[in-house]
């Protein structure tokens, strides 16, 4: 096998075998295929595409690289979510014990910040203490006791994805449809899951910025699951403008910390009970949807998911005192109040600008091996929708120094939009995708 016949065939846009696929991608692992190599086969699937064939192979080329986890055991469903990245997006962090509450496991494995996207383990590992990195048998012992746990990729899973998705992230690859869908896919159905939940965010601050190229992922990835027999479905969620108020590791676990003692920004609430009770359904083909809403809104509210997140922090080693004072988590050196420089009314903020931002403020990795600051991003003050006056709060800028706050306030003042400035938002959550079809739900 010479890997520049490899790449070229996929530049060209022919179709590669299943046995010369893999070989190439077990000569990469083996050393036999540098990373520049990869990079350009990438940047060529990016282009290119692969088939159905193609993508299959690339699934179990992925899942055998590695081990896969054995939960029949536990006697529950067991249910994951995913979310494809998004931009203030810290849903996962409240879903998982929230989740837990209504009745299922949750064996949570999620990835590092990608591209302008934050990541689920750097937000953990905001925690003074958190470990992402149990092996399979603490991280089984976890979820036994609590009913959920959140880990990174672990070296015994899918350890091909774990290095392409590194890869892309330094590339520009990270795009590509049959890319995403192999590295989320791959993952997940080595986990021993009975059923996943899918988050495929579509905007401007989304690697799908189109609603027809989100749906096409959504419909890819729930065929991969359904063929594999994990009953799987996903939501198509808006990434026009940021999730939440909170942009940045720490900021924004600390807002999923308030999202579970029942407070938080409205739009963060809405998408974690929903998210919570599509898992539930998954886990209970007879329950309802309103049935499950309700017993997610109770348990944000009554404290118990709250309390669960407690032990799974305790038991991943954190501090459990900061979820129910999210408060006394380190802030930034530098924390500068912005203000509104016109009258109008806010129509939104751009949020690959802001997650631009956070990356060049190191929050996130520019390169491999970066290490990132978590105190680091924006707390907005306002949402879509509110009048402001000049002078007004629009916006903290949480810095390292005072450089880089001069450089945050600019990327913030350039992300903002005025109502006479930009449409509609997009509907908090627009599709239902599962083995039936595409769903168009109701606005609001």
């Amino acid at each position: 096998m010479i890997p520049a016949q490899v790449i070229e065939a996929k530049r060209d846009g022919r179709a590669i075998s299943s046995s010369r696929l893999r070989d190439f991608f077990s000569a990469y692992l083996a050393g036999e295929v540098e990373e520049y190599q990869m990079s350009a086969f990438l940047m060529a699937v990016l282009f290119r595409g692969m088939d159905a064939r193609e993508l299959d192979d690339l699934v179990e080329i992925m899942l055998g690289s590695g081990a896969s986890l054995d939960l029949r055991d536990l006697g529950a469903a067991r249910i994951d979510k995913h979310s494809t990245g998004g931009v203030g997006d810290k849903v996962s962090i409240a879903l998982a014990p929230l989740a837990a509450e209504l009745g299922v496991y949750v064996p949570m494995m999620s990835g590092r910040g990608l591209g302008h996207t934050g990541g689920t383990l750097d937000k953990l590992e905001a925690i003074p203490g958190f470990r992402t990195d149990l092996d399979l048998g603490a991280f089984r012992a976890v979820l036994e006791a609590v009913g959920c746990a959140m880990i990174g990729q672990t070296a015994e899973i899918a350890p091909l994805d774990r290095r392409l998705y590194d890869l892309r992230s330094v590339t520009g690859t990270v795009p590509a449809i049959p890319l995403i869908a192999a590295s989320i896919m791959s993952k997940k159905l080595a986990e021993g899951l009975t059923g996943l939940l899918l988050d495929v965010k579509v905007g401007s601050g989304a690697f799908m910025q189109s609603e027809e190229r989100a749906l096409e992922l959504a419909r890819v990835m729930v065929g991969l699951g359904a063929a594999r027999g994990v009953e799987t479905e996903a939501l198509v969620t808006a990434m026009d403008r940021p999730l939440g108020r909170a942009v940045g590791n720490t900021l924004e676990t600390a807002e999923a910390f308030r999202c579970l003692a029942g407070g938080g920004p409205d739009d963060l609430r809405a998408l974690v009970v929903l998210q919570a009770a599509a898992m539930a359904r998954l886990g209970d083909s007879g329950r309802t949807e309103p049935d499950a809403i309700a017993a997610a809104e109770a348990a944000l509210d009554d404290g118990s998911a709250l309390r669960r997140m407690e032990r799974l922090v305790e038991a991943q080693g954190g501090d459990p005192a900061l979820v129910s004072n999210p408060d006394g988590f380190e802030r930034a050196p530098v924390v500068r109040a912005i203000s509104a420089d016109r009258d109008g009314r806010l129509a939104r903020v751009e949020p690959r600008a802001l997650g631009e931002a956070v990356v060049a403020m190191r929050g996130g990795r520019a390169r491999l091996g970066d290490t990132i600051d978590p105190r680091v991003g924006f707390l907005l003050c306002v949402e879509p929708g509110d009048a402001l006056s000049h002078g007004e709060l629009l916006a903290e800028v949480h810095a390292a120094d005072e450089a880089a706050a001069d450089a945050g306030e600019v990327a913030l003042r350039n992300a903002v939009r005025w109502d006479d400035e930009g449409g509609p938002l997009r509907p908090l959550v627009s599709h239902r995708v599962t083995r039936s079809g595409v769903e168009t739900l109701p606005a609001g």
